[in-house]
């Protein structure tokens, strides 16, 4: 979600004005995200390199993630979507990893999930799974050998949520920064103009519009899929 402080220079704002306005679109774009038939919603809230940001900014970043979860829970649940936070909690302040728990607790179904990445990284998620089946295997409850792709994949944060299929980066920067990057092998990629405080229905049309379009071929030939499509 990029763009918050760009957009906030633009309007002559601070920069805890823009985050705090982006943190009001991310209602928005889960409702155009349901309308679309997504069925989760995985947001990069606050990355494992932002604690580098001006300890003011951090300080805000954290008021406004427990805000929201304060803020969400309830309605969250009322609209069936389950919440899910991912990353590293052991930087929380107790009273941040309390609001954390009870809004997973509150909304903990539903048919739909929005998951917060928050001090999160691709590559703490990488290295976090790694080291849970190395402690496994030192405590002999697991065969090294039967260690794979699969495996690892069932030990990262995202465990138990469908495969990643669109990353949409917003605020025209082309790189994912460090975003699920175990998850996204074969995602499809897409980089937005738009800044997060003005994402909307539109702006998500556009990607998802972008991702029907393109083929996937997961390491097939267009032949191939072409055959299997017609059944032959």
């Amino acid at each position: 979600m990029d763009g918050n402080n760009r957009w906030a220079r633009r309007e002559g704002r601070s920069g805890i004005a823009g985050h705090k306005v982006g943190v009001e679109r991310i209602r928005d774009v889960l409702s155009a995200c349901r309308a679309q038939g997504v069925e989760v919603l995985t947001l990069f809230a606050f990355s494992s390199e932002n604690w580098r940001r001006p300890p003011k900014e951090v300080e805000a970043l954290m008021s406004l993630f427990y805000s929201y979860l304060k803020k969400e829970a309830k309605q969250l649940k009322k609209e069936g979507v389950r919440l899910k936070v991912i990353g590293n909690r052991a930087r929380f302040s107790p009273k941040l990893l309390k609001a954390i728990n009870d809004a997973e607790s509150i909304a903990s179904e539903g048919d739909a999930t929005l998951c917060i990445a928050a001090d999160y990284g691709g590559r703490w998620d990488i290295a976090n799974a790694a080291k849970e089946l190395a402690i496994k295997v030192r405590d002999e409850k697991l065969d090294p050998e039967l260690i794979d792709e699969d495996l690892l994949g069932h030990s990262v944060t995202t465990e138990g949520l469908p495969e990643l299929d669109l990353l949409i980066r917003t605020g025209g920067e082309t790189r994912i920064s460090n975003f699920l990057l175990w998850q996204a092998a074969y995602a499809e990629l897409f980089f937005s103009p738009v800044l997060w405080p003005e994402f909307g229905e539109e702006a998500l049309k556009q990607a998802v519009d972008c991702f029907y379009g393109r083929e996937r071929r997961f390491g097939k030939t267009s032949e191939q899929l072409a055959q299997e499509a017609s059944g032959a």
